[in-house]
C-alpha cells in the first residue's frame, strides 16, 4: 500500500552499500592521495630544476670567463708550438669566445639604456596600462626564448662547421651580428620587466603589485582544462622551472635596485620583505594548483615528476660524457627555454651601476666574491652531478648512457644515412667501415660522409603506450622494439615552441 507516510519512512531509512562500487570509490580516494602528493613531488622536481638553471646562469660568470682566456691564450701562442692540427681552437673553445665576445659587447651597449628614465616613463602610465604591458612582456619574452636559442646555435654550428663543405649559409659575420642584436633587444625586454615589477613595488596602494599576482591566477583558468598527455605536462614543468627562476632574479634586480636609492640602509630591505614573500608565495600556490588539477583531469599519477627529474638529470649525466656534443648551459637553454645571456647581461649592468668600486679594498672584495662564486659553481655542479647519477640509477636508465645509438637523418634518403656506435667507448665509424678508438671527440674528415649523432637523452624517460620506431642504415632496417614510449623519443617542444632534438 502506497501512502506518505511510507514513503517518508522509507527516504529516512532506506540504505546503501558503498561496496558494491568499490572499484570507484577506491580510484576517487586515489585521486586525493595524488592531489595531496603533488606539491611534495612538484616541488621536489622545481627545487631540482631551480639549481639547473643556477648552475647554467653562474656558469656565465664564473667559468666561462676563464675558457675564454685559456682559448685566447692557446690562439696567442699556438704559432709557438707549430700547427699540428687544421683547426687554430677547437668548436667548444669557438663557442666560448662567441659567447664572451657578446656578453661584452652588449654590457657596452646597455649603458646607452636609462634605466632612471625608463623608470619615470613606465610609472607615469596608468594600472590598467601598465597590466597590459607586463602580460604583453611575458608572451614576448617566450617568443624571444624560443628563437633567440636557434639563433645562437646556428652561430655556434656556422663558426665551427668543417670549412671544406660547399656553404649554404650567409657567414659568420651575420649571424654574429644577429645573436648580438637578439641578446640586447632580450636584456632590454627583460629590463621592462624588472622595471615594471619595481614599480608596482613602490606604488602606495600596491594595486598594481596584486593586479599583476592575480595574473598567475588567469594562468590556472588557460591551462587546468585543457587535456595534457605525459610529454605535454613535462613541456609545461620546464617552463614553469624557469619562470620561476627568472622572478627569482627579477626579484634580485628590483631589490638591488632599490636599496641603491636608499643608501644600502638594512631597514628598507624588511619593507620590501612582504612584497617579495607575496610574488613567491603566489607563483608556487599557482603551480602546486594547476598541477594538481592537471593530474587529476588527465589521470595522471604523482610519480610521473620523478620521472621529470630523471629525465633532467639524465641530460646533465650526458652532458659530462667525453663525447658530448653540447654544452650543458645549451643544452638547458633548449629544455627549459632559459637563456642565461641577455639575464646575465642585465644583472652586470644592474650591479655595476648600482654598486661603485673604489679603493683597493673595494677591488679585493670583488676577488674575494668572485673566488666565492666559482666556489659556489663548482660545488652546486659536483652536488647536482652526484643527485644526477642516483635518479638515473634509481629510474634503472644508467645503461642507456652507453647504448648505441642508430638514428636517421632528416631530410636525407635512407640509403645515404650512417650512424655512429658504441659512444661510450669513442668509436667511430669511417666510410669503409673500419672503426678507431678514441678518447676524445672525433673530427670529421674532408671525405667522410655527414655523420648525425642524436642525443642520449633522446631515448630517455617513458610512458606506459607502446611504439615501434622504424630506423633506416644503409640497405638495411633496424626496429627497436619498446614495452615503453619514451618520452625523449618525441619530438619535444619547449612551451613558446623551441625544439628539442
Amino acid at each position: 500500500d502506497l501512502s506518505l507516510l511510507r514513503f517518508i519512512s522509507a527516504e529516512l531509512t532506506r540504505g546503501y552499500f558503498l561496496e558494491h562500487n568499490e572499484a570507484k570509490y577506491t580510484e576517487r580516494r586515489e585521486r586525493v592521495y595524488t592531489c595531496m602528493r603533488i606539491p611534495k613531488e612538484l616541488e621536489k622536481l622545481m627545487f631540482f630544476g631551480i639549481f639547473l638553471c643556477l648552475d647554467a646562469f653562474l656558469y656565465v660568470f664564473t667559468l666561462l670567463p676563464l675558457r675564454v682566456f685559456l682559448a685566447m691564450f692557446r690562439f696567442i701562442t699556438l704559432p709557438c708550438y707549430g700547427l699540428r692540427d687544421r683547426r687554430l681552437l677547437q668548436p667548444a673553445q669557438v663557442c666560448d669566445i662567441l659567447k664572451g665576445v657578446i656578453l661584452v659587447i652588449c654590457y657596452f651597449m646597455m649603458h646607452y639604456v636609462d634605466y632612471s628614465m625608463m623608470y619615470h616613463l613606465i610609472r607615469g602610465q596608468s594600472v590598467i596600462k601598465l597590466y597590459i604591458i607586463y602580460n604583453m612582456l611575458e608572451v614576448a619574452d617566450r617568443l624571444f626564448s624560443s628563437f633567440g636559442q636557434d639563433i645562437l646555435d646556428a652561430l655556434y654550428w656556422t663558426a665551427t662547421e668543417p670549412k671544406e663543405r660547399k656553404r649554404a649559409h650567409i657567414g659568420v659575420i651575420p649571424h654574429f651580428f644577429m645573436a648580438v642584436l637578439y641578446v640586447f633587444l632580450h636584456a632590454i625586454l627583460i629590463m621592462v620587466q624588472a622595471t615594471t615589477l619595481n614599480v608596482a613595488f613602490n606604488s602606495h596602494n600596491k594595486s598594481l603589485l596584486t593586479i599583476m599576482m592575480s595574473n598567475n591566477f588567469v594562468e590556472i583558468k588557460g591551462s587546468v582544462f585543457k587535456k595534457f598527455e605525459k610529454n605535454n605536462l613535462f613541456q609545461m614543468s620546464n617552463s614553469d622551472i624557469k619562470e620561476r627562476f627568472t622572478n627569482y632574479v627579477l626579484l634580485l634586480i628590483v631589490c638591488l635596485r632599490n636599496m641603491e636609492q636608499f643608501s644600502w640602509n638594512p631597514d628598507h630591505l624588511w619593507v620590501l620583505f612582504p612584497d617579495v614573500c607575496m610574488v613567491v608565495a603566489s607563483e608556487i600556490a599557482v603551480d602546486i594548483v594547476k598541477h594538481a588539477f592537471i593530474t587529476k583531469f588527465n589521470d595522471i599519477t604523482a610519480d610521473v615528476y620523478s620521472e621529470y627529474r630523471a629525465s633532467l638529470a639524465f641530460d646533465l649525466v650526458s652532458s659530462r660524457q667525453k663525447n658530448a656534443y653540447t654544452d650543458y648551459s645549451d643544452s638547458v637553454s633548449r629544455r627549459m627555454g632559459f637563456i642565461p645571456l641577455p639575464l646575465a647581461v642585465l644583472l652586470i649592468r644592474v650591479v655595476t651601476s648600482s654598486i661603485k668600486v673604489q679603493g683597493v679594498l673595494s677591488y679585493v672584495c670583488v676577488v674575494l666574491f668572485y673566488c666565492g662564486l666559482i666556489s659556489l659553481k663548482v660545488l652546486n655542479s659536483i652536488v647536482l652531478l652526484g643527485k644526477s647519477c642516483q635518479y638515473v640509477k634509481e629510474a634503472k636508465m644508467e645503461e642507456k648512457l652507453f647504448s648505441p645509438i642508430l638514428t636517421a637523418t632528416p631530410g636525407k634518403a635512407a640509403g645515404k644515412q650512417q650512424s655512429m656506435f658504441k659512444s661510450s667507448q669513442g668509436i667511430s665509424t669511417d666510410e669503409n667501415g673500419s672503426t678507431s678508438v678514441t678518447n676524445q671527440p672525433v673530427h670529421q674528415k674532408e671525405n667522410a660522409p655527414s655523420l648525425l649523432v642524436t642525443s642520449n637523452s633522446d631515448q630517455f624517460l617513458t610512458t606506459p603506450d607502446g611504439e615501434e620506431k622504424d630506423i633506416s642504415q644503409d640497405s638495411s632496417e633496424l626496429k627497436y622494439r619498446s614495452s615503453k614510449k619514451d618520452l625523449l623519443e618525441i619530438d619535444r617542444f619547449t612551451i613558446c615552441g623551441n625544439r628539442i632534438d
